[in-house]
């Protein structure tokens, strides 16, 4: 089983390996990060990269398709080489998901169009420019064949999700309790609807999130 994980400036470092340290678990299953061009990625924080070992025409089919978001997503949208590779590889898949915003570059390449799906509370709205049906009450949203994750870490639960489908609930679990994924945060602002009053527009406001 094939799990294609897209790579570019500025994604998020977690939506990727969160996704990954999960799928890449699954018995028989083949990870590649692959890129524009091979070598390291840098991720919006820059003192992190990842390596793409494949470039994206070097990847023409997978399983599984994830695509990570961050703030290198908006170049993304309007990169067609990209938005070609996301549509003609989604052609193969059982599974096209995306963590984050990652999910505007699902909806460029025209493939939720009139589906519901997710995305970071911040890019929820742009979501209808595509003919995508936000939906931000939901962790994870699944719409046929397509399953797309909120914020960042939400990108963890979306592989657990998918490796029960894949595999079985057994290996979902079994992969939870290895990598002790037993969320029990300190803070409650882990959500629009519990963070503290005034936080939300304040980092939006100071541009926090788009470092």
């Amino acid at each position: 089983m094939r799990i294609a994980i897209l790579l570019y400036d500025d994604f998020t470092a977690l939506d990727a390996v969160g996704p990954y340290e999960v799928l890449s678990r699954i018995p028989g299953a083949e990870v590649v990060f692959t890129a524009a061009r091979r070598g390291p990625v840098r991720t919006d924080m820059k003192s992190l990269a990842l390596t793409a070992d494949a470039a994206l025409d070097e990847v023409d089919a997978a399983d599984v398709l994830l695509v990570p978001g961050g703030p290198g997503t908006e170049a993304q949208l309007s990169d067609p080489a990209v938005v070609e590779w996301v549509r003609a590889v989604d052609a193969t898949t059982t599974w096209t998901s995306s963590v984050c915003s990652g999910s505007l570059i699902l909806a460029a390449a025209g493939l939720l169009k009139g589906r519901r799906a997710t995305s970071h509370w911040c890019c929820l709205d742009r979501l209808p420019r595509f003919g995508a049906e936000p939906t931000g009450t939901e962790r994870i949203v699944v719409d046929g064949k397509y399953a797309t994750a909120a914020g960042v870490s939400a990108g963890i639960d979306l592989a657990l999700s998918l490796t029960g489908r894949l595999a079985d609930d057994r290996t979902a679990e079994a992969i939870q309790l290895v990598i002790e994924y037993d969320p029990q945060p300190p803070y409650s602002a882990g959500s629009v609807a519990t963070a503290p009053p005034g936080l939300v527009a304040d980092l939006l406001s100071n541009n926090l999130l788009l470092r």
